[in-house]
């Protein structure tokens, strides 16, 4: 009786180990389910909030479903989605770029006075503009870059500076004059309808799914991803942080370069305006589309859904006949919600 007693009392602590061993495994596996949800919930958080807006405007009035609605949201989101696509990849990083108005501002000002001395068409030899604008915005973007990288300046800082720098040189470049392109051939971004859209948005389409590519399926865009998870670790690894923070920043550039030609398409005037409230517009729809700025979670596809919800704000109001003043109100408050419901908020606060 003696040796069972005492075998049972060796054996205790044992079994008590086990069980709290068990306890303690099935309590992780418990958080690890709920992280698992909550982070399912934030990824499809915001093509509800899309979803359910486009609803309660189609309640409210009829009109918001139709097809020359649809289209003419169209028109006003294309200019801001190649610039959230281009200010992705800075933010996947953990980085912050704000110099895309003084950018958009100067490459739309290069394209419309290079357009216009070859010649001011398409056939002619205008379209030559097209990579001319895109060198001055990759160029504009790769110095931004190595403002950055190379004095170590905070990002969010280098960049303002360089999009004031922008805005000078458009200033300089018209001396605060429009400057027209009206070329019948290159308004066809406007004026030429495909399924009643214009066909600046198949293009800007088709300019998305380049970008999904680049940030799928090349090197340089999951060191975007390597980077904005943790920059020690993607460099321990053997990324070279400071030339894809380069390389990025030069790739967004290219992205607003896309967004003048597309503004200027759209109104037919290059102008040191044209880049105006892009800024607010396109961060707002990256963030809002479920893109962390803390980096590495997120994409361009996700960037499509914040412009969408957005653009679908914006248009609501305004086919609900609101006061200008109640549209900018609301439009505050509905971003603020759909941030709430559509970013995890789990990470750090603190942007790089």
């Amino acid at each position: 009786m003696t040796g069972m007693a005492g075998e049972r009392a060796v054996h205790a602590p044992g079994a008590v180990a086990a069980a709290a061993a068990g306890t303690a495994a099935r309590g992780r596996d418990t958080a690890s389910a709920r992280m698992l949800r909550a982070r399912s919930i934030s990824r499809w958080a915001p093509v509800a909030v899309l979803i359910g807006l486009v609803v309660v405007f189609s309640l409210v009035n009829g009109n918001f479903m139709r097809l020359s609605n649809f289209a003419r949201m169209s028109i006003v989101a294309t200019p801001p989605l190649m610039v959230a696509v281009g200010a992705t990849f800075v933010i996947l990083m953990g980085s912050v770029d704000l110099s895309m108005e003084g950018t958009v501002a100067t490459t739309a000002v290069v394209f419309a006075y290079t357009f216009l001395r070859l010649g001011g068409t398409l056939a002619g030899g205008g379209w030559l503009a097209i990579p001319a604008a895109m060198l001055a915005g990759v160029t504009l973007g790769l110095v931004n870059g190595l403002v950055h990288v190379k004095l170590r300046i905070p990002s969010f800082m280098a960049s303002l500076s360089m999009g004031f720098v922008g805005m000078g040189l458009s200033m300089l470049m018209t001396g605060g004059d429009r400057v027209r392109v009206e070329d019948p051939a290159f308004r066809a971004l406007l004026t030429e309808r495909i399924l009643g859209f214009p066909l600046m948005v198949p293009l800007a389409i088709l300019a998305l799914l380049v970008a999904w590519f680049i940030q799928r399926n090349t090197i340089l865009g999951r060191n975007f991803y390597a980077i904005g998870g943790g920059e020690d670790l993607a460099h321990a690894s053997g990324v070279n942080v400071a030339r894809v923070r380069v390389l990025g920043f030069g790739l967004a550039g290219a992205f607003y370069t896309l967004a003048a030609i597309f503004a200027v398409g759209r109104i037919g005037i290059a102008e040191t305006a044209t880049g105006s409230n892009l800024m607010f517009v396109s961060i707002t729809s990256v963030v809002v589309g479920g893109t962390s700025l803390m980096g590495g979670v997120g994409g361009v596809w996700n960037t499509l859904v914040g412009v969408l919800i957005v653009n679908v704000i914006s248009n609501g109001m305004i086919v609900m006949g609101l006061p200008r003043y109640v549209q900018d109100g609301m439009m505050g408050l509905l971003v603020i919600i759909a941030v709430v419901l559509a970013t995890d908020r789990t990470a750090k606060a603190i942007v790089k």
